[in-house]
């Protein structure tokens, strides 16, 4: 899916939602245990209950590698399920030298080794270029490079300075040399607030993947001031406030509420913006 498309499913469905597949087979409704597959048919109903309310669907892949073949096996109908109009995310966070980053790439973008043909990775940059190439070397597809991420952690390493700009600035700066607005988008939490200030000095034009926003207490009145541009910019993601809002047999209604609510909201920062 190129940016023209990913902007068109903004403005017909006046969303920006992009809703998490992140599926703990500990979590989901007991009665989904009757199905030779829970976890998928879980994914499927939430799937069917949300697709014309988000542009977007991340499906984080630890949460299918943790389970062996049978979790691989969900990994693909999950993916093999997700409806065609809409932006797919490989959340992996991938990155390693070149050959090894090559055979990544390929499992996630090319459905003749995988069954796969993600719209997109998330990749980290810590290794540099050669790390990250290779997933640009699929034809309409799009790295997500992890950025500036909400956790504990981040201040480690993304908020040190060296010199005039701090780590994660080092980051977007250089990765724009890679690839343009059209292949290259950026991981920012949701509760960064003013921090997507400086993340737009650098990449003005980008796209923002945005986790962070339901139940990790994001706020998308925050993320909106601060990080729409022009062309929205914006993919936020928000998983268990969604897909977990009933551990009951409603558990598909209760999503497509906790969703629509998120998209009305959406639906009021475009027009805020004219868009």
């Amino acid at each position: 899916m190129n940016r023209s498309e990913i902007i068109n499913q903004i403005k017909s469905k006046k969303s920006f939602l992009s809703v998490g597949l992140d599926t703990d087979i500990n979590k989901i409704p007991k009665h989904l245990f009757k199905y030779e597959n829970p976890v998928l048919e879980f994914n499927k109903q939430i799937i069917d209950a949300t697709q014309d309310l988000c542009i977007s669907y991340k499906i984080n892949t630890a949460f299918y590698e943790c389970n062996g073949i049978t979790g691989w096996k969900s990994l693909i109908d999950t993916y093999n399920y997700l409806p065609k109009d809409t932006f797919s995310i490989a959340d992996a966070k991938r990155g390693d030298i070149g050959n090894t980053s090559a055979m990544y790439a390929k499992a996630f973008f090319d459905p003749k080794s995988s069954d796969m043909d993600f719209d997109s990775v998330t990749v980290a940059p810590y290794m540099g270029k050669d790390s990250v190439t290779p997933f640009l070397g699929f034809d309409n597809k799009w790295v997500i490079l992890l950025a500036l991420t909400s956790n504990e952690g981040s201040y480690d390493f993304q908020q040190l300075r060296d010199g005039e700009y701090k780590f994660f600035e080092h980051v977007i700066r250089k990765s724009s040399e890679w690839a343009d607005a059209s292949r290259m988008m950026y991981v920012v939490g949701a509760t960064r607030g003013e921090g997507f200030l400086e993340i737009r000095k650098h990449a003005p034009d980008n796209f923002l993947l945005v986790p962070g926003v339901g139940a990790q207490g994001g706020s998308l009145k925050e993320v909106c001031k601060y990080g729409m541009n022009k062309d929205c910019g914006l993919i936020v993601n928000s998983s268990r406030a969604i897909i977990y809002a009933s551990p009951g047999e409603d558990f598909a209604e209760r999503a497509r509420e906790e969703a629509k609510k998120v998209q009305e909201e959406m639906s009021q920062e475009l027009s805020r913006i004219g868009f």
